[in-house]
């Protein structure tokens, strides 16, 4: 097909453009799936004691995927930029069933690795599917365009939700582990199909001057800082909800004690929306600018992050106490008062303790697990006895404070939700910025910057897992969340202000 403007394509070609976005996206939904699987099946097989795997490991497992899934996506952005997706999109999606299939014969820990590392090679598809698709729409169609087809993120919530069910049947419900093996098999099969269809059904097509530049021309824009802000935002959007697609899954299972399955099912609460909802964040971002909506985006999460922040947790810490208010000596010491005789004047003054009264919560109520506002109880208790000479302001009584908060498994799930649906806006709207500001280098752009955001979807888990070792609070990963969405906040509003302030000085002063 001619390297053309849209505008200026036939019917037939608009039609064909539609039908590129659309089997792109079902191959990018595949793609994604397969990527995540390792979040169920490695804590599928921990939980069954198939293997004794630490938090750590299972945080590398978990991970490795990612990490060749992003450092790819740069060489396979380029590539698409030079060959096409046709051909790149196609033989890599055949290439992964090669390395899906063998994680099957797995039986080391090593052997896990290096079959992880192959199959994660499908998650650099992202790359080459935003490049490929691009060069089919004018510039005011992208956005949507391009939040359409990373709505593909959704494969991500279909391995969260379906896997841990297709393990149970295939297992017998765990009678029979070692069927474990047929999943790798499935997802195999599914990505070799939708390669062949791929090869089968789509077009060449290339940027323009594609053909006449050179590698290093290519790779020059990684010089402008402004790639790395996006690549930072793109970190925390796309690299926070492929750790947690795949993080939630143990973080239910030992923070709230759910099978597998249930976890599977509440995770996808937070990785379906963020998928689905990106096709709304190309729309958005097409319509109000991409950079009002990552204002949003950014503020809601950090919003969400620091609620997410709180454990579960029953503490009892020190309260408010009784203390002398004269020298004197204790006449008396009841679990309810103390009488203090004043060694000065010889009156006795009684001093009331706060007492005691019932259970903060009970073991019916802790077990419905449907608390959602914390609880506390305060009480006193006597450190002194009768006869006790005691002087002014010392300690009579200490006082002790109980505070029960049971972060409620429902609200975390809704507060999840709204996470995951805000993340899926802010991928959008980086991605938008890429044709708007590098329209013929989408595929290098966006390579990097879907290599640090894979980078996040890597790091992120294995973080997760050391700041558990280290603090014992699942919720440390929302407190990582949290710095890291402030530093975006704060860097994308400076670089704002500088803006204004070199481009509309006279209105920059007005708003100020």
């Amino acid at each position: 097909m001619p390297d053309k403007p849209q505008e200026q394509l036939t019917p037939d070609e608009h039609r064909r453009a539609w039908w590129i976005l659309a089997i792109s996206t079902f191959a990018f939904v595949v793609s994604f799936a397969a990527w995540m699987m390792n979040g169920v099946l490695i804590t599928f097989l921990v939980e069954n004691g198939l293997y004794s795997w630490t938090p750590s490991e299972m945080g590398w497992l978990i991970g490795i995927p990612v990490l060749t899934g992003s450092v790819f996506r740069l060489p396979l952005g380029v590539a698409t930029d030079k060959w096409g997706g046709r051909v790149v999109f196609g033989l890599l999606l055949l290439f992964s069933t090669i390395p899906m299939y063998l994680v099957s014969y797995c039986n080391s820990y090593l052997q896990f690795v290096i079959a992880s590392l192959g199959f994660g090679f499908c998650g650099a598809s992202f790359a080459v599917g935003i490049a490929y698709t691009s060069v089919w729409f004018p510039k005011h169609q992208q956005g949507t365009a391009l939040g359409i087809f990373g709505a593909g993120n959704a494969g991500a919530g279909l391995t969260t939700m379906g896997a841990p069910t297709v393990l149970n049947w295939l297992t017998d419900n765990g009678q029979n582990l070692e069927n474990w093996r047929h999943l790798p098999k499935i997802y195999a099969a599914v990505l070799g199909i939708t390669g062949v269809v791929f090869l089968l059904t789509t077009t060449k097509r290339l940027p323009p001057g594609a053909a006449t530049r050179g590698l290093l021309e290519r790779l020059s824009p990684l010089k402008d800082i402004r790639v790395w802000r996006f690549g930072l935002y793109y970190f925390f959007v796309f690299g926070g909800f492929v750790a947690l697609a795949q993080w939630l899954v143990p973080y239910y299972v030992n923070a709230y004690g759910t099978t597998v399955a249930v976890a599977g099912l509440l995770a996808t609460c937070n990785s379906l929306p963020s998928g689905i909802i990106r096709a709304v964040g190309g729309w958005l971002s097409d319509k109000f600018g991409a950079r009002s909506v990552m204002y949003w985006v950014l503020g809601l999460s950090l919003i969400c992050c620091l609620l997410l922040i709180v454990p579960q947790m029953d503490i009892r810490s020190p309260g408010g106490g009784v203390m002398a208010t004269v020298d004197g000596t204790i006449v008396s010491v009841t679990p309810t008062e103390i009488v203090l005789q004043s060694k000065k004047t010889g009156q006795p003054a009684t001093l009331k303790l706060k007492q005691k009264s019932g259970e903060l919560v009970t073991e019916e109520e802790r077990a419905k697990g449907l608390l959602v506002l914390p609880r506390s109880m305060s009480w006193q208790e006597s450190v002194v006895q009768s006869g006790q000479e005691v002087r002014k302001k010392e300690l009579l009584a200490h006082g002790i404070t109980q505070i029960f908060f049971q972060a409620n498994i429902w609200v975390f799930t809704v507060l999840s939700f709204i996470l995951g649906a805000v993340m899926g806006i802010g991928k959008a709207a980086v991605y938008k910025h890429i044709p708007d500001y590098f329209p013929a280098d989408v595929g290098v752009v966006g390579g990097i910057v879907g290599v640090l955001g894979g980078l996040g979807g890597f790091f992120c888990p294995v973080l997760f897992g050391y700041l558990l070792q280290m603090t014992g609070l699942w919720t440390s990963c929302w407190m990582f969340f949290a710095i890291l969405v402030a530093v975006c906040l704060v860097w994308m509003h400076l670089v704002i202000q500088k803006m204004m302030r070199s481009e509309a000085p006279k209105l920059h002063r007005r708003i100020e």
